[in-house]
């Protein structure tokens, strides 16, 4: 008995070579069919995808820097005034001629009621000198008949001088032989001085007209030359009154086009100045969006070619659009500061081309909820 189990109890020692030499050799590890059908999807898969964004990249050019963009009309007032009334409010939709707000027309009023009075004072100065025209051409004629009269008395008067003087010579020459008393002849003499005389005082009268006819006609070209002035007074205080008017109606702020009224920070009493942006008018209807491309993406796009866009809005609803025109410079162009490469050590950074895309269905919907600054995926489809 302790004999058997000191036998179990005693160690055992390595195998000899005879005993591995009796037991049968391990069999390979068999693959696994599964990891090799696997793999082999796994590569035809890569390929196929690798294959498909290939070609689908030479076709198309795509980019996520794109943002819808719509018209927005600043609501400006063209006079200054305090605000007597606010009709809008935050996101309201107005129409085209909607009043949005009133300012105190009170000294506007005036200014017209003064303009008014300036016309009607300028058309009694055109009244007056037109007035004073007529009587000027009136006394003109009065004179020039007096001038008349005098060249017919001056006429007669030249014939009784002539009478006169020859009846004087032939009293001469008969004083002489004493065939006339002396008394005769100093009748004769005296009737030729007193012809002379008279001949004298309507030369003078004449004269003296005419000058008067010169100071008249002079004194009517400067009346009619006050009516000419007084005419362009009447339309110099016409303009001024068309003035008032118009800045009497600009008082009353209406909306320049269809949309939404955005951020109205405008109270009753607040003075606004000429000039001054007081809020914005959104055009809901009039939607587009920018994209903006690299400049390593601009070789294959043309106008006409066509766009789907996809708005992170609405991810499950592609829009058809058409690529409508492009910048005519880069985006950095634009900004408050554009880089000037020639003023410091140069980085080419690639430069991005904002791209304009209209929607071809602008009835559509979702189109009409897009909104103004959201993004979107453009993928243009190139010819």
């Amino acid at each position: 008995m302790e004999s058997s189990e000191n036998q179990k109890k005693a160690p055992t020692g390595p195998a000899s070579p005879e005993e591995k030499k009796d037991k049968p050799a391990a069999e390979p590890k068999k693959r696994s069919k599964a990891f090799v059908i696997i793999l082999i999807l796994l590569v035809v898969f890569g390929t196929w995808f690798g294959i498909t964004k290939y070609t689908y990249a030479i076709h198309h050019e795509g980019t996520d820097d794109a943002q819808v963009q719509a018209d927005i009309s600043p609501v400006i007032p063209r006079v200054s005034g305090y605000v007597l009334e606010v009709r809008v409010k935050d996101n309201e939709f107005v129409h085209k001629g909607d009043t949005l707000l009133v300012l105190d027309d009170r000294e506007f009023k005036l200014s017209l009621d003064q303009a008014e009075a300036a016309l009607q004072t300028a058309r009694s100065n055109v009244a007056a000198a037109r007035a004073s025209v007529a009587a000027s051409r009136k006394g003109v004629s009065s004179t020039r008949a007096g001038i008349s009269t005098v060249d017919a008395q001056i006429a007669a008067a030249k014939v009784n001088v002539t009478r006169t003087t020859q009846d004087y010579n032939r009293y001469a020459n008969l004083i002489k032989d004493h065939s006339i008393t002396e008394q005769q002849f100093e009748q004769a003499q005296a009737a030729r001085d007193l012809a002379v005389r008279q001949l004298q005082v309507l030369e003078e009268q004449k004269n003296q007209a005419a000058s008067q006819t010169g100071y008249v006609s002079s004194q009517s070209e400067a009346t009619a030359a006050q009516v000419a002035v007084a005419e362009s007074m009447v339309k110099q205080r016409q303009v001024e009154v068309e003035n008032a008017q118009l800045n009497l109606s600009y008082t009353v702020i209406t909306a320049p086009e269809d949309g939404r009224v955005s951020r109205v920070n405008v109270q009753v009493g607040q003075y606004l100045q000429a000039g001054q942006s007081v809020f914005s008018i959104v055009h809901n209807t009039k939607i587009w969006v920018v994209a903006n491309f690299k400049e390593t993406q601009y070789k294959k796009m043309r106008i006409g070619q066509k766009v789907v866009v996809e708005a992170d809005a609405f991810p499950d609803h592609p829009f058809s659009a058409t690529l409508a025109s492009f910048s005519p410079a880069t985006g950095a162009e634009f900004a408050l500061l554009p880089p000037d490469n020639a003023s410091g050590n140069f980085v080419k950074v690639v430069q991005r081309l904002p791209v304009k895309i209209v929607f071809n269905d602008p009835s559509d919907t979702l189109v009409n909820r897009l909104k103004p600054g959201m993004n979107v995926t453009v993928e243009v489809q190139l010819n």
